[in-house]
């Protein structure tokens, strides 16, 4: 990797953290500028807008939800094992990394706006929801859940779950955040047994 491309990533891991705290329209070219000490003409260079500067947290964000997430997941055993593994790393997630916050506060942000931001959530959104449901479909092939559970609303109940997991863990800071998130996971994996 060379310079240019090291000091993007630096760039883009400061981004999401400060995402993560301000929100994706908290962000500004300007801020980041300041918290990495460089010019806001140097980091112009590298974003050209605010808005392409979004799409590029959005999308290193995704990229490191689907490595820490979706890779695991997908290595592990077909059915419940897969499901638990990605429920597990996602719980981790949203305990230590600022990646998942920033998908869950842009959605509430942006869910009445229009443009390419908002497209782009969408989209993240809904290849998250409909990985789920493949990952639950493998599991009904494997025969660990009902040939008639509907693996769609599995996936939105579990994509709930996880909503709540975030905002009792870290909004409200509830101590039985984690508890009560692992109990409703095993009651959506029963209810499909």
């Amino acid at each position: 990797m060379g310079k240019g491309e090291e000091t993007r990533q630096a760039v883009l891991e400061q981004a999401v953290s400060t995402a993560g705290r301000l929100g994706l329209s908290g962000l500004t070219i300007g801020n980041l500028a300041t918290s990495m000490k460089m010019s806001k003409s140097g980091l112009f260079g590298h974003f050209r807008s605010k808005e392409a500067l979004q799409l590029q947290v959005l999308a290193f964000a995704r990229d490191s939800f689907t490595e820490l997430v979706i890779h695991p997941a997908i290595a592990a055993p077909r059915g419940i094992p897969r499901l638990t593994t990605l429920f597990e790393c996602w719980m981790e997630t949203g305990r230590s990394a600022a990646a998942g916050c920033v998908f869950v506060a842009a959605a509430t942000e942006y869910d009445d706006q229009e443009g390419p931001v908002r497209d782009q959530l969408v989209r993240d959104h809904r290849d998250l929801l409909e990985s789920i449901a493949l990952m639950f479909r493998s599991g009904v092939s494997e025969g660990h859940f009902r040939e008639d559970a509907d693996p769609e609303q599995f996936a939105h109940d579990l994509y709930g779950v996880m909503l709540g997991f975030y905002h009792a863990y870290r909004m409200m800071r509830d101590p039985l955040a984690e508890t009560r998130t692992r109990r409703s996971f095993g009651n959506l994996v029963d209810q499909a047994r």
